[in-house]
């Protein structure tokens, strides 16, 4: 059993080393010349076992294609589509209803090019998608840069393009001033490079200042709750709260009881209880962690505002939401169930009670996987790689508690409630919240692309026909079918719930008015932003004049007022609750529209770059940034030293800091501080 165990822990350490960044696909890239003025761009994987990397041209209704993409390429042109070399294997798949084209352990991707020029400048890239036969990775790329001189006397034959003064021509044409602005306003390096103050780090003076509050411990804590109120509520489920009877059985006939107390009397007795327990957290816990292992930090962040992704988790809930309304139900294969348990009547030991655990999780599925699809939706979309596994182990400890206690105090169990159809009005209500959390994810998506399908009043109205909804089913004037088979159509509610469906009621209500315009401060962490209102009549509401970093600097310079940075983002739950519940204070917003200019930088904001660019993080890792969301993300990196949001900092026209920064803190007065210090501040500046 110690070797059991043992292989536990180091499997839970190797998938807690693995979370920090999943790499299955190993690219490197090369120019291969030809003859008659023709060359190959050559991108070369090898992949680790177990995943693969899709083929070229699968349609839009499959998984991502390969496809080759250029930056930049001057003197040369491509020559026909990309082509897949290797040992190309081809599988109908069910889900996507159609043959997928996929290659194992290596691949190669051939693009060939012509050169219209003697001179030559190539930056191009491979995207492609890699998947295992449990996840996927979101979109990757493989990069390949080449410069030089190609001396082939075939180079431009028979379209006058080896003339140099028609490629200027043609080049110069195709570009505007403005053009030429944006490319140089995107060359972050380049400002850099040259001194440009308002891009150099001040990470140093930040910290000398003090700095901020950490959000992330305020986060972790919040997955941890939410985790564990996740499972509680999976206890009262009809498939889990019928078992613990069971369960309480299966330990008393392996331990000796005291018949008064009915309290377990030798160690055995309460190790088989304990043991019990810790297996129900090992499982869920090692669930956790496989999913930050499959996706790692980076991923988590980058699927936060992708839109497939977010449109993939709407569309979960929903599934999930009317599982739980009772339209269909959500279950594995009972084979599985069967065989486990059987295995584990045959065995003895501590092994068992792992069975026995493992069991209680395959039976319980129907129930607990709407609860635990919530709580990985909520995790994975938090960006940080702690979270599945934080979140997971508080719904594993709460959902552990129950069990272990009763299997040490059976006499518990004569004052627990019966089941009965309180389980699933419990259900319906769980249906509810997820179909309300389900926009969310929608419109996280909806915001980051600017689709504008569910702005504020839209969400709002969605919401408030859900609550109430919600409220008429707690009131007893809404019914469901399982509510008619369960023999309680005719039933009166219990107070209980009718006081719970006048909340609701009531919530419903207090939404009405944001249709207007009202900030509805209860919801904002939820709701898109007030700027998406299309009717808004509240005057006072605060919002930034500038979204560009440098736009923003040469207006404060010129108008001699400090700036305040936002940065922020779309998706940024903590974000809609400070603009909520600070900046609609009187005395802040005043200070905002009147003492400072206000530049909000939105992280997950996926419009293209006129020009993408490289940079070099604080790592030493070479990326390019191809989105303006990716850019102002690298700016609080690299000058700042920051990668949550919301995070405030206080700036002169040099971009030197004038107070330490400030991330999420709903305290009003601690904000006005933090204002007042950087105006006193800026006005010894000036001094």
């Amino acid at each position: 059993m110690k070797k059991i165990i043992s292989s536990t822990i180091l499997f839970l350490i190797a998938l807690s080393a693995m979370a920090q960044m999943m790499d299955p696909v190993h690219f490197t890239s090369q120019l291969k010349l030809l003859k008659e003025g023709e060359a190959e761009l050559v991108f070369s994987a090898t992949i680790d076992p177990g995943w693969h990397v899709y083929s070229t041209n699968l349609g839009n209704d499959g998984p991502i294609s390969a496809s080759f993409n250029t930056v930049k390429m001057e003197g040369a042109e491509p020559v026909g589509k990309l082509q897949a070399r290797g040992s190309e294997i081809k599988k109908y798949d069910k889900l996507f209803d159609m043959e997928l084209r996929y290659f194992e352990k290596a691949v190669t991707f051939v693009q060939k090019i012509r050169f219209t020029k003697p001179q030559y400048d190539i930056d191009c890239y491979v995207e492609y998608g890699a998947c295992n036969d449990e996840a996927c990775l979101p979109p990757s790329e493989a990069s390949l840069k080449a410069k030089g001189e190609n001396k082939s006397p075939k180079v431009g034959d028979d379209r006058g393009l080896n003339k140099e003064t028609d490629v200027k021509d043609k080049t110069d044409a195709s570009k505007t001033p403005e053009d030429t602005i944006v490319a140089q306003n995107d060359s972050v390096s380049a400002m850099v490079a040259e001194g440009n103050d308002l891009w150099q780090p001040v990470v140093d003076e930040l910290k000398a200042m003090g700095g901020s509050d950490n959000i992330t411990d305020h986060s972790l804590l919040y997955i941890l709750l939410m985790g564990f109120i996740g499972g509680l509520l999976a206890v009262c489920m009809p498939c889990i709260w019928p078992i613990i009877p069971m369960t309480v059985s299966f330990f008393l006939k392996r331990a000796k009881t005291d018949k008064k107390t009915m309290v377990s009397t030798n160690r055995q007795g309460i190790k088989d209880a304990i043991a019990y327990g810790l297996s129900i957290i090992v499982i869920y816990l090692g669930l956790g962690l496989l999913v930050t292992a499959l996706f790692g930090s980076d991923t988590l962040n980058a699927m936060s505002t992708n839109a497939v992704f977010n449109i993939f988790l709407f569309v979960l809930l929903v599934v999930f939401a009317l599982s739980f309304f009772g339209w269909f139900e959500i279950k594995l294969p009972d084979s599985w169930a069967n065989a486990v348990d059987t295995k584990a009547s045959t065995t003895s030991g501590l092994l068992s009670i792992f069975l026995m655990a493992f069991t209680l999780v395959l039976v319980s599925f129907s129930c607990t996987a709407p609860i635990i699809g919530l709580l990985l939706v909520e995790t994975t979309t938090s960006g940080n790689w702690l979270a599945p596994a934080l979140g997971m182990f508080g719904f594993a400890l709460a959902l552990a508690l129950p069990f272990t206690l009763f299997a040490l105090f059976p006499a518990w169990l004569k004052q627990a409630p019966k089941s009965g159809s309180w389980m699933n009005m419990l259900k319906i209500v769980l249906g509810f919240i997820e179909l309300a959390f389900a926009l969310k994810f929608f419109s996280v998506a909806d915001l980051a692309y600017g689709w504008h399908l569910l702005d504020r009043e839209v969400f709002l109205s969605l919401w408030i026909v859900i609550f109430v909804l919600l409220g008429a089913y707690l009131c007893g004037w809404l019914k469901f079918q399982s509510d008619e088979i369960g023999g309680e159509i005719n039933k009166p509610m219990p107070v209980v719930c009718i006081m719970g469906g006048l909340v609701s009621l009531a919530f419903a209500i207090y939404m009405v008015p944001g249709l207007w315009g009202a900030p509805c401060k209860a919801v904002s962490a939820f709701a898109p932003p007030m700027n998406t209102q299309d009717f808004n009549i509240n005057t006072k509401v605060v919002e930034a004049k500038f979204t560009d970093y440098d736009e923003g600097m040469a207006a404060a310079k010129a108008q001699g007022k400090p700036v305040l940075i936002d940065f922020t983002g779309f998706g940024c739950v903590n974000c809609r609750k400070m603009e909520a519940a600070v900046w609609t204070d009187a005395k802040v917003a005043d200070m905002l529209s009147d003492d400072f200019v206000l530049i909000s930088l939105y992280v997950d904001d996926k419009t293209p770059l006129k020009e993408p660019f490289e940079v070099t993080d604080a790592n030493g890792n070479t990326k390019t940034l191809r989105t303006v969301g990716a850019k102002w993300s690298y700016l609080q990196s690299s000058k700042f030293g920051a990668n949550a949001q919301p995070f405030y900092v206080v700036l002169d026209n040099n971009g030197k800091p004038l107070t330490s920064s400030r991330a999420y803190d709903e305290d009003i007065a601690e904000y006005i501080k933090f204002l007042k210090k950087g105006l006193d501040n800026y006005a010894k500046y000036r001094d």
